[in-house]
């Protein structure tokens, strides 16, 4: 699990793909605070926000609504090969 703070005009596709080079992974999270327009890779958006929670597959976009930073928490699916 972890957790991340996204300032007013933080939009994922040009202050984090752009910088890393890769599309989007698949993200489950939860938001805290403030909130965030995600867009699917077939253009649906859906906004969430306090006390929502969240999953979008890889190839999304997503940014911050508004002019508060939008706080969430980001879940992460860790597998372990049997007989390790």
């Amino acid at each position: 699990m972890g957790s991340g703070t996204y300032l007013p005009g933080w939009k994922w596709s040009l202050h984090a793909g752009a910088q890393n080079g890769k599309p989007s992974d698949n993200h489950v999270g939860y938001v805290i605070s403030g909130h965030m327009t995600i867009q699917d890779s077939n253009g649906h958006e859906q906004k969430v926000g306090p006390g929502e929670a969240f999953e979008v597959s890889p190839g999304h976009d997503a940014w911050v609504v508004g002019n508060v930073p939008c706080i969430a928490l980001d879940f992460t699916c860790i597998s372990h090969e049997s007989g390790r």
